[in-house]
This record gives C-alpha cells, sequence and structure tokens, in this order.
C-alpha cells in the first residue's frame, strides 16, 4: 500500500472538525493573514506595500504561491492601478523566486475569479503562481484523484523565503 505524507494538512482538519473553518472564516482568511504578524506560520513569503505573498495550503504543486492584495477586492476591475501593477510586479518576483529555490521548468499564472470559475475565496481576489516540471503529470490524479506533493511544506516554505529575502533591496 503506498501512503501520503502531508502533515500541514492535519491543521486545516482539526479546524474543520473542530469548526474553526466555515464560510465566514474562509471569507476572512486573507485579511486575517494581511494583518496577523505570524508569517511563518501562516506560510506567507513576502510581503509589499499593496500586496503579499502566501504560500497555498492546498497546492497544485510543491511551491504554488498565492499574490494577494491587502484590501478585500472581488473583481479584478475594481482594484487600483496601482494594485494592478503591484501584481504584476509580484508576478515576476515570485516566478523568479520559484525559479531560484525549485527550478521549476514551466509556470501556470492566473486567477479564478467567482465561485463559477473555482475561486476558493471568491470575496478576495488571488493570482496563483503555480510552478510546473515535465513529470508533474502523472497518472496519480488521473487513477487515484490523488496529487502527490514531494516536499514538506515548511522545507518549500525556507527555501521560497531565503529567495525572497536575498531578492529584496
Amino acid at each position: 500500500m503506498e501512503r501520503m505524507w502531508s502533515p500541514w494538512r492535519s491543521r486545516h482538519l482539526d479546524g474543520i472538525q473542530e469548526g474553526g473553518f466555515g464560510p465566514q472564516d474562509r471569507e476572512r482568511l486573507f485579511e486575517r493573514i494581511g494583518r496577523e504578524d505570524r508569517d511563518e506560520e501562516n506560510l506567507v513569503v513576502w510581503r509589499g506595500e499593496l500586496v503579499y505573498v502566501v504560500m497555498n495550503l492546498f497546492p497544485y504543486n510543491n511551491g504554488h504561491l498565492l499574490i494577494v492584495p491587502y484590501r478585500k477586492v472581488a473583481d479584478y476591475e475594481d482594484l487600483t492601478d496601482e494594485e494592478q501593477t503591484a501584481i504584476a510586479q509580484t508576478i515576476a518576483r515570485c516566478i523568479g523566486w520559484l525559479r531560484s529555490a525549485l527550478r521549476p521548468e514551466g509556470f501556470n499564472v492566473g486567477m479564478n475569479l467567482g465561485a463559477a470559475a473555482g475561486a476558493g475565496v471568491p470575496e478576495h481576489l488571488h493570482v496563483h503562481v503555480v510552478p510546473r516540471w515535465s513529470g508533474d503529470t502523472n497518472f496519480m490524479p488521473t487513477t487515484a484523484d490523488l496529487k502527490v506533493i514531494p516536499e514538506a511544506m515548511e522545507d518549500t516554505y525556507r527555501k521560497l523565503r531565503r529567495a525572497a529575502t536575498a531578492d529584496s533591496p
């Protein structure tokens, strides 16, 4: 029997079982992370003036990052010009950090705007930056409905945080 190891998910599961992660918590998640001073615990890789970067707790791939504006905004067209610029510049930063820390062969970058588009937190837009490797698509998602993440979140966090810190002025 194959075993999957993903200890970081237990924090989320414990919250669900204790009733601590309902729709209201999901709606406030990015606002809470944005104002808290617990970056390592929240997996915040970097903070800018208008946006911050956090690791996705339920990653598609190892190193899956989210760029989140501090201000709660649901629709892209409601972002200020400055926020749009900050997001674009931060996409470039994330790609650089991921190249440096994880050496991916490609990237998926995008947003799921609205629940119908698959947004997990439709009330607060965010940009996904997902590193990709030629071998990251295999039979597991198709036959076992299972995605293999090859490295502990904390290890990936430390690598990305070092890359982001080295990039800072």
